[in-house]
């Protein structure tokens, strides 16, 4: 079965950070760009980071940008996301994801349209 495992959730004061970590089971995701996606309860869910299978990184809201910092390991089959000076509205369950129809970066492909999910892992930012 293809599915990300996502890890490294958890509960941080403001201003702390944390390291997510996506590991594919199942394929290799070396070939694959890779997105991560978070949902606030009640919100949809959004597309925050993404990396092409090169290695090149988008970050899709000016609020992430230079805060977060989206890689890749393909050595280890795992993409991380680097979340530094976390607020509490990155409260939120992230999820990583690909699409094999969307093989690249773009916060136009909506979220139904990616194939294989994660559970999830949960971050919420709370002093």
């Amino acid at each position: 079965q293809l599915q990300f495992v996502e890890s490294g959730g958890g509960l941080v004061q403001p201003g702390g950070s944390l390291r997510l970590s996506c590991a594919a089971s199942g394929f290799t995701l070396d070939y694959y760009a890779i997105t991560w996606f978070r949902q606030a309860s009640g919100n949809e869910r959004k597309a925050v980071s993404c990396i092409t299978n090169s290695g090149e990184p988008s970050y899709y809201a000016e609020t992430e940008k230079g805060r977060f910092t989206i890689s890749r390991d393909n050595a280890n089959n795992t993409v991380y996301l680097q979340m530094n000076s976390l607020k509490p509205e990155d409260t939120a369950v992230y999820y990583c994801a690909t699409s094999f129809a969307h093989n690249y970066c773009s916060r136009n492909v909506p979220f139904y349209e990616y194939d294989v999910w994660g559970q999830g892992t949960q971050v919420t930012v709370s002093s």
